[in-house]
């Protein structure tokens, strides 16, 4: 018996040996944070600006003189007469003869630039390229001394749960590191048009914009750009891929000229997808062709939906502007589209996106139906300005109603259901009531000057 005890135990021993120095195995891949940060604050600096901000004379109606008197003896010097506006932000030296990256932001509208080193010294920065869209600007110091170089990795390798580490100068503190993981990828926050964040829980605050976001292999994976107001532990970083595709532009050029397409595009949603006989939510789905564009030229049509671009899967409706954005002008291009349930290759000669004209748009979206619908009458055309149109005017949308839930308002006009053309009541009653129990029904819709796909799933 106390042999059969001294075995288990033996036993129970080496099964709690096997767990702890599996533990222990997993603490190795911790990344030597202090080894990394050693190596790579050298490249990172701190940049300080300055800007002159106007006075902004109030006005005030009739000309109160005693308004003007009181203001002139007791408003703060400050309100009187110009003053400079200082601010930080952080950046890091992408070549040796002192080019460094930044955020457009930390530098804007800036008289004054100056870029300072780990070891502490200082020099006059200029801007020698910015981009609004994609809040990069690429400043430029003089020295002829060698500077230590961030090298610029792949963000496309990174996924979620990798280690990440973050330098910059938080709240004017130089120099300071935060590590973590990436959190999420792929955000869209509303900062532009093309949102596509890498999120982090790597410390960033105030005066970290511009800074870089490291990986494990102290590569630049990141330009650290914004925070959540209010949120804690929550950070934004720009892909630094997205940033490689603009930096020949930014260099040669001082800004970018982006590609065009000529497409208004929306979200496949889970019901549109299957109205398309598709198994996944995939692609841009085009709700509308602008007249002489690219894509007009190339063949596209509305109600195609775009799977590829120029050899890349067009996973959603967001990354196709992306995309054709960083696409050089004149480039062709290969389309994959999926039109009538096939799969159709098109070519495409990318243009130039004019400055003011839009990018791809996203239109989103997503009696059994619970619509009141009424004939687009010549009076109602003039009033809408469809003059020319066919269709029937949604006059009304029942409350939780399944047209409702598809993103369907008053005022929308109904051009094709499941590819019959809709020419007024009659046509419509006959294609809803064809449709069984169960079916889906496919809308094509104009809402204002914009043409938009709906999809319905009969109860």
């Amino acid at each position: 018996m106390q042999a059969a005890i001294v075995a288990r135990f033996l036993v129970f021993s080496l099964f709690l040996s096997s767990i702890f120095s599996t533990v222990a195995g997993a603490t190795t891949l911790t990344p030597d944070f202090a080894k990394l940060a050693k190596k790579l604050k050298p490249a990172v600096v701190n940049i300080s600006t300055s800007k002159t901000i106007a006075m902004q004379k109030r006005q005030h109606p009739g000309g109160d003189p005693f308004q003007e008197y009181f203001e002139k003896f007791f408003e703060s010097p400050r309100q009187q007469h110009p003053y400079k506006q200082q601010s930080m932000g952080s950046g890091f030296i992408i070549s040796d003869d002192g080019y460094i990256i930044t955020n457009n932001h930390v530098v804007k509208d800036a008289d004054d630039i100056k870029v300072k080193l780990s070891d502490g010294r200082e020099y006059k920065g200029e801007i020698k390229g910015r981009d609004d869209k994609l809040d990069l600007a690429l400043v430029k110091i003089d020295t002829k001394a060698h500077l230590p170089v961030a090298p610029l990795g792949d963000s496309d390798k990174m996924e979620v749960g990798d280690w990440v580490m973050a330098i910059g100068n938080p709240f004017g503190l130089s120099q300071t590191v935060t590590a973590g993981i990436i959190s999420a990828q792929g955000r869209v926050i509303g900062s532009g048009p093309y949102d596509d964040f890498i999120q982090t829980d790597a410390s960033i605050n105030p005066g970290n914009s511009g800074g870089p976001l490291f990986n494990t292999d102290g590569e630049v994976i990141g330009i650290n750009t914004a925070i959540v107001s209010g949120g804690q532990g929550i950070g934004f970083a720009i892909p630094i891929n997205m940033a490689k595709e603009i930096l020949p532009q930014l260099k040669e050029k001082g800004k970018v000229t982006r590609g065009w397409l000529g497409v208004s595009v929306q979200m496949v949603t889970q019901d549109l997808a299957k109205s398309f006989g598709m198994e996944n939510e995939q692609g841009a789905l085009v709700a509308e062709v602008m007249k002489d564009s690219p894509a007009e030229k190339a063949g596209v049509k509305g109600g195609d939906i775009i799977l590829e671009y120029d050899g890349h899967t067009i996973k959603d409706m967001a990354e196709l502007p992306r995309r054709v954005a960083a696409t050089p002008v004149g480039k062709k291009v290969k389309l994959v589209v999926l039109r009538d349930g096939k799969q159709v290759p098109l070519q495409v000669t990318v243009e130039k996106l004019k400055d003011g004209a839009e990018e791809e748009d996203a239109a989103v979206t997503g009696d059994r139906l619970g619509l009141k619908v009424a004939d687009l009458t010549p009076e109602r055309a003039q009033q809408m300005r469809m003059q020319g149109e066919k269709g029937v005017v949604v006059t009304d949308v029942q409350a939780d109603s399944v047209a409702e839930r598809a993103g369907i308002v008053e005022g929308d006009l109904i051009r094709e259901i499941n590819g019959v053309r809709i020419t007024g009541v009659k046509d419509y009653s006959k294609v809803i009531a064809s449709v069984k129990k169960g079916g889906y029904l496919k809308m094509l819709l104009r809402r204002g000057d914009t043409s938009l796909f709906a999809a319905i799933r009969l109860d």
